[in-house]
């Protein structure tokens, strides 16, 4: 063991109560410093200073019980030690610490020495230590009230020293020495409580009644009654004149309400027994909603009045409140006139303006504005947009819901929640399909629990979230998901169920837009959220004076549905701007890894789409010859493709600035995968179905992605296919060309080279270029592709060296000396691209840098040798399926 943790198992790392020495630790005076009877504990705490500083963990405890069974009394000098030590402000462990948890565990092997129990000799050492107990680290609060059997102490001597403790003014040590005894029930809750309160040591407070459901209702009761109108905390304050470091400020009734309402969702009790927090509550809310319609004007008045009736009810209170927190009369006018109060109810400065306001509506009419122009317009016509409410309308319209490959966007609504309570109950769920729009009944589908309709939508749910192939489109989707299984609990795993989510909240924290404002960099007042993306991305904001309305409310009123229908709808459009063009946001391209769910590490944003997310590849093809698999890669994974071609995979690559979506028609006319690390990968998936497109991690080298690809599509490579292509070009034919060819060309294109040289004389001139050192592979195989001899009827034009389908031999990437190499018999040239390989040790490299994945192909011979300049080439023409 550690001897930083002092209050946890034996350092010996044997029995805590047994011998460390596997002896009698008296019975061996010479393996340390002999005790006699009555020396200090403080002499032997000086003993141990040295094993404890060189963590000598055996010797350490050899020496603790020896020197324990040479004290007269252990205890009475436990006490002495702990007595002399000021403040307690240990950082970390401590050799004191350790001794005190140490004599607990010696303590229970024997009988303890010094005073028998019930003898006066104990009673003043339990007194002593329970003064030191008051002030001890939490470490140590057990193993004292062993060594002292404090519980056994008569309760009326602990309940004293508590009382006595709370009159010098250590009302923390009270609370703490009280807890630690279990001596709530016995003491007066105010008096333990206020003080601490009044210093804004809830926390302690909350340790206090932790176990004791009637004090925690008592607790709540008095913090509640602080809570009331009027009420003057200094008042409490003042009975308590012991303490000093007041913090008054923390006990307004705004800050008290919260506390308030948080212990009790946390004690799970009736906010009826708070009724002065919850109207403080309520009033607050009344401030906000009056805020939200008649200062910042983004809330209808049917909206604010169905809310406001709802939080004022019959409380005069609360009616009188509302209007006078209003600025001036007007407003409150306002007030009275929307929630329709009566006159005799009202001030009579308020009845006067109420009276102008009503006669100047008669007299006026107000010119009608159309605002519709400012926002986001949803773009598809009324009637695609359908109201689901039982599981025949789920059946009717699965097959648009769950169709493979799609996108989708998702979106939840409920009815916004003033009082106290956990997570709103959903009463919308939104799906967008491209053309389309389905507004989920939830209150209808979800109940009864079990029932046909509930059965439907939840099978139904989870099929769209579990299916990969369908990118699932969401702003902030971890609280949506939440609210969804919390309303449905057949759904309460729809969080872990989700695969092929895509947050745009996580991508709009990466997006950067010229001459707009950042996510929330505009305050409160402004525009935020998902309505400041669409503003950012498609021009205008999304209208929100819908968003607070009741969305229990059944029939939804038409305004609320082409609200909801809007905010899942612009998800989409949002969505394919972004892959569109990506540039113009300052994205990096890759919109598919957005930080993952759970990381905030909140919960809300999908994981990056990996080999372990994608669909697995078509079942009839369980394995597949690398020769055999064909892909298409983004221009961000260049090397990728370089990697497996050098495997033998065909692999194609976009190149710079070639627009995404050729990726689909190549992988489409040609049957191959695509592979792509960036923004397009959820548009791609969707354009050619399950299993046909894959997410590569960037972070990973190219070999390392080349392997997870590989893998996940259960690719065979053996050894005769590395090399089989160009990893240039991608070709897979080569002509092989003898070393006195390659001499008189290399010669005729002006290189300095005479082909009459042997070259003996510098045979290791270039060691150092790649594949300049022949090497032979474990089992004394060469390379030796199927090619045929490159013949003097292949060359178009020898100077430059043309071969006949036009491609030019890159004669200028052999190295001089390898020309002069002994042993070497012939080099090999591709037709696609003219690049020219010769035997070497890079192929030795490569085989083993992925031997994990190599199958040995029976009867074949494993290519040993090659080099691969790494200088660009022209691109050919794409080799046929």
């Amino acid at each position: 063991m550690d001897p930083e943790h002092p209050a946890t198992g034996d350092p010996a790392g044997g029995d805590p109560a047994g011998d460390p020495a596997g002896g009698d630790p008296t019975s061996d005076p010479a393996g340390g410093e002999s005790y006699s009877r009555g020396q200090d504990m403080l002499v032997l705490l000086q003993t141990l200073q040295t094993p404890w500083s060189t963590r000598e963990l055996q010797q350490l405890k050899e020496e603790a019980w020896r020197g324990f069974a040479a004290l007269d009394d252990p205890r009475a000098g436990l006490l002495h030690l702990l007595g002399g030590i000021r403040g307690w402000r240990w950082k970390g462990s401590s050799l004191e610490a350790w001794v005190t948890c140490e004599l607990e565990r010696w303590l229970q092997t024997q009988p303890p020495p010094g005073p028998a129990q019930g003898s006066p000799g104990l009673k003043q050492l339990q007194a002593r230590a329970l003064r030191v107990l008051a002030e001890c680290p939490p470490s140590l609060v057990e193993p004292l009230v062993s060594i002292f059997r404090l519980r056994d102490v008569d309760r009326s001597r602990l309940l004293a020293h508590v009382h006595r403790l709370q009159q010098e003014g250590k009302f923390k040590e009270a609370v703490v020495l009280g807890t630690r005894l279990r001596l709530q029930p016995e003491l007066d809750l105010e008096q333990m409580s206020a003080p601490l309160l009044l210093q804004d040591k809830v926390n302690l407070v909350e340790r206090y009644v932790d176990g004791f459901p009637d004090l925690q209702r008592r607790l709540l009761a008095l913090m509640d009654s602080w809570c009331q109108s009027g009420f003057d905390i200094s008042v409490v304050a003042r009975r308590y004149p012991q303490v000093t470091s007041l913090r008054l400020e923390k006990l307004s009734p705004r800050v008290l309400t919260r506390q308030v309402l948080r212990l009790l969702e946390r004690y799970g009790l009736d906010p009826a027994s708070c009724p002065h927090a919850v109207s403080q509550r309520h009033l607050a809310a009344l401030r906000y909603l009056c805020y939200k319609r008649f200062v910042e004007g983004s809330m209808s008045q049917e909206s604010w009045a169905d809310h406001v009736r709802g939080l004022v009810g019959p409380s005069p209170w609360l009616q009188e409140q509302l209007l006078a927190s209003q600025d001036d009369v007007a407003l409150a006018a306002r007030c009275a006139r929307d929630l329709s109060l009566p006159e005799d109810q009202l001030p009579a400065s308020v009845v006067t303006e109420l009276r102008r306001l009503q006669l100047q509506e008669r007299t006026a009419e107000a010119p009608f504005t159309d605002t519709r122009d400012q926002y986001y317009q949803l773009p598809i016509a009324r009637e695609d947009v359908h109201f689901l409410a039982t599981w025949e309308d789920l059946a009717r319209h699965e097959g648009e819901l769950l169709r493979p490959g799609q996108v989708v966007g998702m979106d939840l609504e409920w009815r916004p929640s003033f009082c106290t309570g956990g997570r709103p109950q959903a009463s919308l769920m939104q799906v967008a399909v491209e053309g389309r729009v389905f507004l989920l009944d939830l209150p209808a589908l979800s109940q009864p629990a079990g029932g046909q309709a509930s059965q439907a939508f939840s099978r139904l749910v989870s099929r769209l979230l579990s299916d990969p192939s369908i990118t699932k489109l969401g702003y902030g989707m971890a609280g949506d998901l939440k609210s969804l299984g919390a309303s449905c609990p057949a759904l309460a795993q729809a969080q872990k169920q989700l695969q092929g989510g895509l947050d745009l909240l996580q991508v709009h924290k990466q997006i950067r837009v010229a001459n707009m404002p950042a996510p929330g960099a505009d305050g409160a007042q402004g525009t935020r959220g998902l309505s400041l993306l669409v503003q950012q991305v498609l021009g205008k904001p999304l209208d929100k004076s819908q968003q607070l309305s009741n969305w229990d409310r059944r029939p939804l009123g038409e305004e609320q549905q082409l609200y909801a229908a809007a905010d899942a709808y612009c998800l989409l459009e949002v969505y394919w701007a972004l892959c569109r063009e990506p540039a113009r946001f300052q994205l990096s391209g890759d919109l598919a890894r957005s930080p993952p769910l759970g990381h905030s590490k909140r919960s809300g944003a999908p994981e990056p789409p990996g080999p372990q997310e994608a669909s697995a590849p078509p079942q009839q093809v369980p394995e597949v010859a690398a020769g055999a698999f064909r892909v298409v890669c983004d221009s961000m994974l260049q090397g990728l493709a370089r990697s497996l071609r050098c495997l033998g995979v065909d692999a194609l690559t976009l190149g710079t600035g070639e627009d995404h979506r050729q990726a689909a028609e190549v992988a489409r006319r040609e049957g191959r995968i695509i592979l792509t690390s960036g923004l397009p990968y959820h548009q791609l998936r969707a354009q050619v179905g399950a299993g046909r497109c894959l997410w590569v991690d960037c972070s990973l080298k190219a070999p390392q992605q080349a392997k997870a690809v590989l893998r996940h599509f259960h690719v065979c490579v053996t050894h005769a296919d590395i090399f089989s292509r160009c990893q240039a070009c991608n070709c897979d034919q080569y002509l092989k060309v003898s070393k006195d060819l390659m001499k008189q060309l290399v010669w005729l294109s002006g290189r300095q080279e005479d082909p009459s040289s042997t070259g003996d004389e510098a045979q290791s001139e270039d060691t150092q270029e790649p594949g300049s050192a022949p090497e032979e592979m474990p089992g004394g195989c060469t390379y030796n592709p199927p090619c045929r001899w490159l013949e003097e009827a292949d060359l178009q034009v020898r100077v430059p060296a043309t071969l006949g389908n036009g491609t030019r031999l890159q004669l200028a990437g052999i190295p001089t000396g390898v020309l002069r190499r002994p042993g070497l018999r012939h080099f090999y040239c591709c037709v696609g691209c003219g690049k020219v390989f010769w035997e070497g040790s890079h192929l030795g490299r490569v085989a083993s840098q992925f031997r994990e994945i190599l199958t040995a192909a029976p009867g074949s011979h494993g290519p040993s040798v090659a080099s691969i300049p790494s200088s660009g080439c022209p691109k050919p023409p794409w080799p046929a399926p």
